[in-house]
């Protein structure tokens, strides 16, 4: 392998890249987006496995990821990545295999991530092994097959025009960032296939809201109404957030699949591509699993 360009510059597309460049593959990272403005930048960053298909393959890569965010969050300060104590109400804990509720422990116990220090840290463990990223709008995956014998797709929503996905959709997400009037652990209340949830997330920068999931909603302007509705019910478990100012509100779409594409083909001209993409509301949660199941493909060809 003289050299690999991956499409995507999200939490999955620097994981994958950040295993080749180790392995000593000269990677190039091509990302149309800055952090802040990927559906990872604007995740929570609580690893769970919400809305990915199919579980058990996504338990498996769930799993392999929780052993290296663990290990991740020895070092929070340049990581961005804790450990932290939370607590499950309503159907939340029913929604997820047993398998993971015996990961996380009683009472459980998860890595929250910070992603706006996480992509930082990931871009900074590339550059170190030798790799690079490039700020580059790709309009198909014949022009990076072009400058690289193998390509690796991480270019999650992004997939349906360059890989021709139409399986894959829009899940429209937003939540609210405000002053941590003092809450230290995690809350998460969901049931499978609601459209909204409710959690409280601890972050550094501030106490994170959530959250709704609107299947085919592509309008990324904040919703006034969905801000009160989401800081409402989180009130309802800390009374105090009722009055929290409001730093921020984010909007992120998902990009879901009925399956997780992680599969390797050869593109017109002979370069072969990995696809790795269709991660749902689980992409920070799955991967590493799923970057280490990449380059499982690629040594199998």
């Amino acid at each position: 392998m003289n050299g690999a360009i991956v499409v995507g510059g999200g939490v999955s597309g620097l994981t994958t890249a950040v295993l080749l460049a180790e392995r000593g593959t000269d990677v190039r990272v091509w990302s149309r987006d800055d952090d802040a403005r990927t559906a990872s930048g604007i995740s929570g960053g609580l690893c769970w496995p919400y809305r990915i298909e199919p579980q058990r393959e996504a338990l498996e890569w769930a799993v392999r990821s929780f052993r290296n965010f663990a290990w991740l969050a020895e070092q929070p300060a340049l990581t961005g990545v804790r450990l932290v104590r939370g607590t499950l109400e309503g159907g939340a804990a029913g929604t997820v295999p047993p398998e993971w509720l015996s990961l996380i422990g009683s009472p459980p116990r998860t890595p929250i991530v910070d992603m706006l220090a996480y992509l930082p840290y990931l871009r900074g463990r590339l550059a170190a092994a030798g790799g690079t990223v490039e700020r580059r709008e790709v309009s198909s995956l014949a022009e990076a097959a072009a400058e690289a014998p193998v390509v690796i797709d991480c270019a999650g929503l992004g997939a349906r025009e360059l890989a021709g996905d139409a399986r894959l959709r829009a899940v429209r997400g937003q939540i609210v960032v405000v002053e941590n009037p003092g809450v230290e652990e995690w809350y998460l209340s969901s049931e499978a296939g609601a459209a909204e949830t409710t959690y409280v997330l601890p972050q550094p920068y501030g106490l994170l809201l959530g959250g709704t999931a609107d299947e085919d909603a592509e309008e990324t302007a904040p919703d006034p109404a969905l801000t009160r509705a989401i800081v409402e019910r989180c009130a309802r478990v800390h009374p105090a957030i009722a009055e929290a100012r409001i730093t921020e509100v984010r909007v992120g779409l998902r990009p879901y699949r009925p399956r997780v594409r992680l599969e390797a083909e050869r593109l017109p001209g002979g370069a072969l591509c990995v696809h790795n993409y269709g991660h749902g509301g689980a992409g920070v949660t799955v991967s590493w699993g799923c970057a280490r199941r990449a380059l499982s493909l690629l040594n199998a060809q």
